[in-house]
């Protein structure tokens, strides 16, 4: 399928109605999956085993699409959605980074803290409405059109929720856990360990990190492609349309995991991430230019360098996950307080034999 072939450009005030919200999903599931599997291939052979387990390799792989799955019941433009699931979920799978500068923010000063940022953004709109599109309440069911995303939020808390995971673990394999509370802080984190994968994934993908998801808006010198469709053929159409995801291959692309972060700054790790979607805001241009070049398309004789743009990002994906997995696990801390009740627990149990 070539991508002219596609819809064609849509009228402007259509494209406009379809930027209140980001209503696809970045990579499909085939490219979530892979991201997750990519990671899992940096970890070193001294990671906890049990994460290795084909078992467990599998779960983290299929929790990839999970984010996405709460998606499918509605992204809450619909009376009939569930708007409570897309208000909570919906925000965490993008950052529209050039949008920072409409509420007197840069990537550099956002705060780390998500209800920070989030009051940031509620008292610029109030201080100065005039600088924001009214919005419409009948499309706007969810409550999150006043909002510019919140994915590197979302990354950051999930590294947090992991942390906790394997101080918890610890605790229960050296404190006197019984083997059903191993086994089920086991299963723990493997589940937050597949879903942050999700939001890892999608900022490798241009178009979650910009205000230009479906289509340029605004300013067009270079005439770059319009239409909402361009969205969903990064996600996964040229893919499908080209021999899907050669994981194998990438995977020899991956390096060892390593610690990115200093453990000793409260901030630090969400600065990583930040840096992490300003890198990736710095291809959405390339993205749309190779678009406008016709490389994006299997069929154009310049197709390669599409797919080897789109390659390279399941690849950095893949390798900012599993540099966040070994952080995690390298900086847990003692959960002490798990400690002192195991420890109680063990006394009482001798004390009654």
């Amino acid at each position: 399928m070539h991508l002219k072939k596609m819809s064609p450009p849509l009228p402007l005030l259509v494209v406009l109605g379809l930027f209140s919200c980001h209503c696809a999903r970045a990579w499909d599931y085939e490219g979530h999956r892979a991201v997750n599997q990519l990671a899992l291939a940096a970890l070193p052979t001294n990671f906890p085993a049990f994460v290795r387990a084909p078992e467990a390799a599998e779960r983290v792989a299929f929790l990839a699409g999970e984010p996405d799955r709460w998606r499918n019941q509605g992204d809450g433009r619909n009376p009939t959605d569930d708007v409570v699931l897309s208000h909570f979920s919906g925000p965490d799978h993008y950052l529209d980074l050039e949008q920072l500068a409409d509420y007197g923010l840069t990537p550099q000063t956002v705060p780390p803290l998500r209800y920070d940022f989030t009051a940031k953004l509620a008292l610029a709109r109030a201080a100065h409405p005039e600088k924001f599109t009214p919005i419409d309440p009948l499309k706007n069911n969810d409550h999150t059109r006043e909002l510019i995303g919140f994915a590197p939020w979302a990354i950051t808390e999930s590294c947090g929720k992991l942390r906790s995971g394997f101080s918890y673990l610890k605790a229960f394999q050296e404190h006197g856990g019984t083997p059903e509370e191993i086994a089920n802080a086991q299963q723990n984190i493997l589940y937050v360990m597949g879903v942050m994968g999700h939001y890892v994934a999608d900022c490798a993908q241009p178009l979650h990190v910009t205000q230009h998801h479906h289509g340029w808006v605004g300013n067009n010198p270079n005439h770059y492609a319009t239409n909402a469709s361009l969205h969903s053929w990064i996600d996964g159409g040229f893919f499908k349309k080209s021999g899907g995801i050669q994981e194998s291959a990438l995977a020899k692309r991956i390096r060892p995991a390593k610690i990115g972060n200093d453990p000793t700054k409260s901030e630090a790790l969400f600065r990583q991430v930040m840096a992490y979607l300003l890198e990736t805001g710095k291809l959405v241009e390339p993205l749309y230019q190779l678009e406008k070049e016709r490389k994006l398309s299997p069929e154009s004789p310049n197709g390669a360098e599409g797919r080897e743009f789109l390659d390279a990002q399941l690849v950095r994906g893949g390798q900012m996950l599993g540099d966040l997995w070994f952080s995690a696990w390298q900086q847990a801390l003692e959960d002490k307080y798990l400690i002192r009740q195991l420890t109680d627990r063990s006394g009482s149990n001798v004390k009654k034999k």
